[in-house]
This record gives structure tokens, sequence and C-alpha cells, in this order.
């Protein structure tokens, strides 16, 4: 898929790309902190006027509207300032985690095809090995960055308009590499106005982020806090040993969490002495939370919410249980987000009775128009109502609905599977494997209430050289906790992975 410009003109609507957000926000509260991260913290004033700069800086390294710009960078003040200054040039931000490896990374880099990378600069050299593309150490270039602002330089003016893509968002899924979710400036600023229109971020809101900006979940939490007037603490990179402090520290109000975070939250809560941060809410996404976790937090911080949401990188979010709503209906995941829609179909694409369950279809401004260079794939999940031309997001994933509207999550269709917040496939850590020398075969199973995840390989290596060679290839997440060695891997008559035999060698394994 190639980037879609729309028609040119001087009639692009307020607030529908990504840098007016951070325009807004610098007219309206320039003086407010907007991002901190360890080292110090920036008002909007000063973030707009580093993202200026980082326009200007792009327009002298020659790159263009709809040009890519890959970064592979820790999640702090430098990060978000690039983040708009590549969206006030027209170009388009490729986020990669610095966690990824090359294995992942050459396939990543050959897809996306910049015209340039910024890194850190004990990682310039790693990088170049893997592509004749331009790469910058983001410490030459935040040097050059912070010379222009001085003087005042900014960035040349760019078109740019709602269609043109913003951001790419490599996401694992069906295919064996990650794959990017096209994500136009269009879709991006209706999702976020579309969430804090529920979650409602507010002036005096500090939002305690612990996720990379790779990952459209603390990514989506910069513009959140932009559109809310809110301060965004990026603490990514920082020891879980001192995340409790670090939150009372910066007078924590939200917290974005996934269950391990919860978890790990609920845990350090019940060893302090001092009085809690005042955090009024944690927005949850990935799996769901446990009982015993959700009531954990509650008891730690009096009067906080805990809210349900659902969602894909695809339409960023499904579904939103109400802050003020979140004792009600356990088991749902909220409602559709304002100016969305949410269908239950069956296999034959038909809308199934209230109450039954078949697969999630969302509809609305936020479905993205598909994935990077990946025709085939986007066929399968992103599809046109016949009769009204409506871009729908089949996402694979089965529920329903009650007769209120409120969703409810079953299951994911194939081997796609979320663990520690982040969502992977079978299918890439079985490549993973197979990439290693001495592997003939390679099976992943997902994990489930009684295993963790979990693989099978062919091969006469031990299983903790498998592992640790893994290690090297994959993001810890990604990394399975158990391995098994096989000399032939059992096989169905259709010559796929027997799982069920395959599970068997891991009954009894501990989680």
């Amino acid at each position: 898929m190639g980037v879609a410009h729309a028609n040119s003109g001087s009639g692009v609507r307020p607030g529908t790309l990504i840098h007016s957000l951070l325009d807004e926000a610098a007219a309206e509260a320039s003086s407010a902190s907007a991002v901190r991260d360890a080292t110090g913290a920036w008002n909007y004033a000063r973030l707009a006027a580093y993202s200026h700069a980082v326009g200007a800086w792009l327009y002298a390294q020659g790159v263009e509207r709809g040009d890519r710009v890959l970064v592979q960078l820790p999640s702090n003040r430098e990060t978000v300032a690039l983040f708009y200054g590549v969206s006030r040039r027209g170009a388009i931000f490729v986020p990669i985690n610095p966690a990824m490896k090359a294995f992942h990374l050459r396939a990543v880099i050959d897809n996306a095809d910049p015209k340039l990378i910024i890194t850190v600069g004990d990682r310039v050299a790693a990088l170049a090995e893997l592509t004749s593309v331009p790469v910058h150490a983001i410490e030459s270039v935040w040097a050059e960055v912070e010379n222009l602002a001085t003087l005042g330089v900014g960035a040349e003016p760019a078109e740019v308009v709602p269609d043109d893509v913003g951001v790419l968002v490599y996401t694992s899924g069906s295919t064996a590499v990650p794959k990017a979710v096209v994500c136009p400036h269009a879709q991006v600023t209706f999702a976020t106005r579309a969430i804090n229109e529920v979650l409602a971020y507010r002036p005096d809101d500090v939002v305690f982020c612990r996720f990379p900006l790779s990952w459209d979940y603390g990514l989506y939490k910069v513009l959140l806090t932009c559109v809310g007037r809110s301060e965004i603490v990026l603490a990514d990179g920082e020891s879980d040993l001192v995340l409790f402090r670090r939150m009372r520290e910066t007078g924590a109000t939200v917290v974005p969490i996934v269950p391990s975070l919860a978890t790990m939250i609920a845990t350090l809560a019940r060893r302090e002495t001092e009085p809690p941060p005042p955090v009024r809410m944690f927005t949850n996404t990935g799996a769901a939370l446990p009982p015993s976790t959700i009531e954990a937090l509650r008891a730690a911080f009096p009067g906080v919410r805990v809210v349900r949401q659902f969602g894909q990188t695809e339409c960023k979010r499904i579904s939103i249980m109400p802050p003020e709503l979140d004792g009600e209906r356990p088991d749902s995941v909220g409602r559709p987000l304002p100016g969305t829609g949410v269908l239950i179909l069956d296999d034959a694409g038909q809308p199934v009775p209230t109450g039954q369950v078949g697969e999630i279809v969302a509809v609305g401004p936020h479905v993205m128009p598909g994935y990077w260079r990946t025709p085939e794939v986007t066929a399968r999940a992103f599809r046109r109502d016949e009769r009204t031309g409506e871009p729908r997001l089949h996402t694979g994933d089965y529920g329903s609905l009650d007769e209120d509207g409120y969703l409810y999550f079953e299951g994911r269709r194939d081997d796609m599977f979320k663990r520690k917040g982040i969502r992977m496939s079978t299918l890439e850590i079985e490549a993973a494997a197979m990439d290693l020398p001495g592997v003939r075969a390679a099976a992943v199973l997902p994990p489930t209430a009684q295993r963790d995840l979990a693989l099978c390989v062919e091969t006469e290596l031990a299983p903790h050289v498998v592992l640790r060679e893994l290690s090297r290839r994959l993001e810890a997440a990604k990394v399975p906790a158990l391995c098994r060695t096989v000399t032939d891997l059992p096989l169905t008559l259709h010559g796929k992975n027997e799982r069920a035999k395959l599970a068997e060698l891991f009954d009894g394994s501990l989680r």
C-alpha cells in the first residue's frame, strides 16, 4: 500500500492533523508542562518550538512529504518532539521498539523503505549493517535541533492534509514478520478525540506512561495528553524498583496499564507505608484484568476508577467502559467509541441476534485504510460495506453485544494472542526459531491458564540453547518460558503441527 494524498487546498479543518493537536495546546496552555522524562520537562511552548526545529532539520536532510522516518529510540522528550516534527514535514513517523532485534528489524526496514533512520549512538553501526539508508545518532541530531531552536529556525511550510499517512505502527499478527498499520492523520486525530471524549483527560492530570512510544498504547497517550492539556510522564526506561516512588514524585493521576503492570503496582502498593500517589484512573487494555487485581488496585487507591478498554491498532480503540460505570457489567469491555459502531457478524457476514457470539467488526472514521505494502493481508481484514461503501475492520476477534449496546469479548480466531500486554503471533516466534542453525521445525503453543508460552522444536540443540538464541532475535516478551526438543515434530494428516499432541509434552508444566 502506498501513501494516499487527498486533494490539496487550504480548507484543512482545525485539529485534523497530528501536529495541529500540539499547536492548539501550545496556543491555549503554552506554559503548562507537556512532557516529562527522567531528565527533565518541557512545557507546550517549548515542545512546539522543538518540533518546528525538527521539521527544519528534516528539510535540510531532504525529507519530503510521504517519506518515512524510522526511529529506534527510547521513550523520552526528544522522541516526542521528533514525532510532531515529522508530522510537520508531511513525512511518516515509523517508531520501532528499541528491543527489536536484527531478525525482525531487517524485514521492517525493507518494508518501510525509510528516507533516514535515527537511533541512539551505540546502535548506529548495527543498523548501518542492515541498510544503505543514512543512519543518524540522536545525540548529533539533537545538537543540531537545539541550535536551530535557539536561533528560532522553524520548519519550512509543508502541505499536509488529513488523508496523508502520519504514522506506520508495526504490529505482530497473521504474518511471520511484523506488519505496519497505516495511520492517516484523520483517523489518528479522530480516534484521539473520541477516546478523550470518554476518558476526559484534564489540565491537572499527570499521565504516567510505562509503555514504549513504538506501541500505539504509548504513542496515543502523547496525543491524548495534548487534547487534555495534561502532562505525560515517560517512564518506560525507568527501573521497576522505583516505579511507586516515581508515581508519587510526579503526582500521577492517570496510569495506563496492562495486567502484568497492574499486578506489579498492586504488589508494590501493599508494601508501602506512605500515602499512595493521587491516581484517579487506571486504564487497562490487552488481556482482561483478574478481579483480584482490580480489587487490589481499588483498595490501594481509594476512589480510583479501573477502566476496561478493547481495541486493535487497526482502528486504535473499539470500546471503552465509561469511567463512571467501571463497577457495572464486569464482563463487558464497554461501549463503542463516540461516532463509531460495532457489528457482530456470522461467518456469512450477516448480523447475529443480540447476545449471540460472532466476529467483532468495527466501523467508523477510526478504521485505518490497511497495512503498508501488504495488499493481500489488507484485503482480508479491511473491507467495505457492499451497500454503503463504509470501511469495516474485520477484527478476527469474537464477541457479542447486549441489548444496551455493551460489548463482550469472547476470544481470538487464529494464532494471535497477547502476553505481557504485547500482541504477538505463533507464526513470528516459529519463524525466529526456524532461523536458528540446527532447528528443522518449530511449533509454538500460546499461553493458557495452566501453562505459559511454550515452544517445541525439532533439533539436537539443548532447550536452554534454543531459548538463549531466541532472546537474541526476539523481544523479551516473545521468548517462550518453556521449551521442549524432539526428534520428529508430530504432524496431522494435512502436514500441520499436531497441537493436541504437542500440548501433552507440556502437561504439568508450571506457568
